[in-house]
């Protein structure tokens, strides 16, 4: 993957660049970020730098024999360590050929979708202990191209106990020219005794601008639906991956807010009552894009009353309803209601029961719309 098809990150592809060129390669080095920020394709990025024959000062050239390789996720110094299903095998080889496949159709994708591709049950996936003597065993290996041999472990996290253990030793002192890039969500599931092998890298969330920019681009979006897309999802192409499913989708989160604030404001308990039996009747995933797009509009509605209109992110329509709706936003309500709403996406993502979680959102929205 070059660089240039990873969504912002200027700092980072600079830092990586620099990196290789003054040749104060980190042995091992954890790359910390949401998968919508872009932190497996830097990795990838850094890799195909790395290993490209003709790299320019920006970028690998994308066209030599090594470049095609990681391309391809085909290079044979070049390996690959991830969580797995172990009723299904206890090994990431095992899983190679559907890795692939995932990287190429898309490489920011989280967990839950990797999950949902290899394994119809959705079962746990971990990095277990027989991983951690094949990453062992590869890596005492000779390099086959007489360069680096990198290994990235994706959702580090994962990695159990004893896998954890077994590879402190080998991180500590690697073979010479060997590099560990383990890619990382949440740090604190990670032994501290890993982490402290590891130089740290952060992965920020994607600039507003350069977001929007590629959004354009990518996804044939106009300036105002790109921009309120970019900030909705607070740079995680993933979230705006899912928002992007259906325009009509887009339409009917703002219908859907515009309703509930409008049927809490009245204290009409019945159609408070007929919203939250539609709402509940949503998808889980329908429901927390919703929950999210909520925020969104909270966020905005407090740019619009303090910044003078200056720093919104959104559509025409919703600036529309907005040219109304945000006074009724405020200090003594705000927190308040992003408290609720963060909340109550938790709750959805733990399987509360969708009508009970609603009905009791509606009488908070209730409340709190009077506290403006």
């Amino acid at each position: 993957m070059q660089f240039k098809d990873i969504i912002g990150q200027q700092e980072l592809k600079h830092h990586f660049i620099q990196r290789i060129q003054n040749e104060k390669i980190s042995h091992a080095q954890l790359i910390l970020g949401k998968p919508g920020y872009g932190a497996l394709p830097l990795a990838l990025g850094y890799v195909q730098y790395l290993f490209c024959e003709n790299k320019s000062e920006t970028d690998s050239c994308g066209q030599c024999s090594s470049c095609k390789k990681v391309q391809d996720l085909q290079h044979p110094d070049l390996h690959f360590s991830f969580p797995v299903v172990l009723a299904i095998d206890k090994k990431s080889d095992a899983f190679l050929p559907q890795w692939r496949e995932q990287v190429k159709e898309n490489p920011y994708f989280n967990l839950t979708q990797w999950i949902k591709r290899i394994d119809s049950k959705e079962r746990k996936p971990v990095i277990g202990t027989d991983e951690s003597q094949e990453i062992i065993k590869k890596l005492s290996l000779k390099s086959y191209e007489g360069g680096f041999k990198v290994m990235i472990i994706w959702m580090a996290e994962e990695m159990n106990p004893a896998c954890s253990n077994k590879l402190l030793k080998i991180l500590e002192e690697p073979p010479a020219k060997t590099l560990f890039l383990l890619v990382c969500e949440s740090p604190e599931y990670i032994l501290p005794t890993i982490i402290s092998r590891t130089q740290l890298v952060k992965t920020p969330r994607i600039n507003m601008t350069d977001f929007s920019h590629f959004l354009r681009a990518k996804h044939s979006l106009n300036s105002s639906s790109a921009d309120s897309l970019a900030a909705r999802t607070d740079g995680d192409y993933i979230e705006a991956l899912e928002m992007l499913g259906d325009h009509q989708e887009e339409d009917e989160n703002r219908d859907l807010f515009i309703k509930l604030m409008r049927v809490c404001y009245k204290k009409d308990v019945l159609p408070m009552m007929d919203w939250a039996e539609e709402a509940s009747a949503l998808s889980k995933d329908r429901q927390k894009v919703f929950l999210r797009y909520a925020l969104h509009m909270f966020r905005q509605s407090m740019l619009r009353n303090y910044t003078e209109n200056q720093l919104t992110r959104v559509s025409e329509e919703e600036d529309a309803f907005l040219k109304n709706f945000a006074r009724f936003i405020t200090g003594n309500n705000v927190f308040d209601f992003m408290d609720t709403f963060n909340d109550a996406h938790y709750h959805i993502e733990r399987n509360a029961h969708a009508k009970i979680l609603f009905t009791n959102l509606c009488f908070k929205v209730m409340r709190f719309i009077h506290f403006a």
